[in-house]
């Protein structure tokens, strides 16, 4: 038999709070910072920070990307505060992280960069975050995480 339930109890179950888990809060902080981009505003929040997005932001701001980068703390996992300057047309996170050694970077340019010397490549490697320009440079491979043009 089937069970008959109050439209007032319906509507109170209606209203129970529902928690989003963040499954990759890299792929949301980049997805934040291109649509703020897009819109043209200045500055943008990403919350929840990390070491690995902070990683991340500071190196996109080494290629000029992003302007200046604020950590507040909101003991709630922080807040990045960011200064936009109007120079990403797209970026996104890299899935899964494939592993690169020093010398096959041009095949993953053709892959993420619309073209050879415009854009970065954002990997972990032994030596901390940096941008395959930077890991061509040293001669060290790693994990690819992002890429931003």
């Amino acid at each position: 038999m089937a069970k008959s339930v109050s439209k007032k109890q319906g509507v109170e179950e209606d209203k129970e709070v529902k928690k989003m888990v963040k499954m990759d809060p890299l792929s949301d902080a980049l997805i934040t910072i291109l649509n703020a981009e897009k819109t043209g505003k200045k500055s943008v929040e990403v919350k929840p920070a990390s070491k690995i997005i902070a990683n991340v932001l500071r190196t996109a701001q080494r290629s000029s990307y992003l302007g200046e980068l604020e950590y507040i703390e909101d003991h709630r996992g922080g807040i990045f505060e960011i200064q936009l300057m109007g120079r990403i047309n797209k970026c996104g996170v890299i899935k899964p992280r494939f592993p690169v050694k020093k010398d096959d970077f041009e095949s993953w340019e053709q892959q993420f960069l619309p073209a050879r010397g415009f854009g970065i490549l954002v990997l972990t490697t032994p030596e901390g975050v940096m941008s395959h320009e930077d890991a061509k440079e040293k001669g060290v491979g790693g994990r690819l995480l992002a890429y931003m043009y």
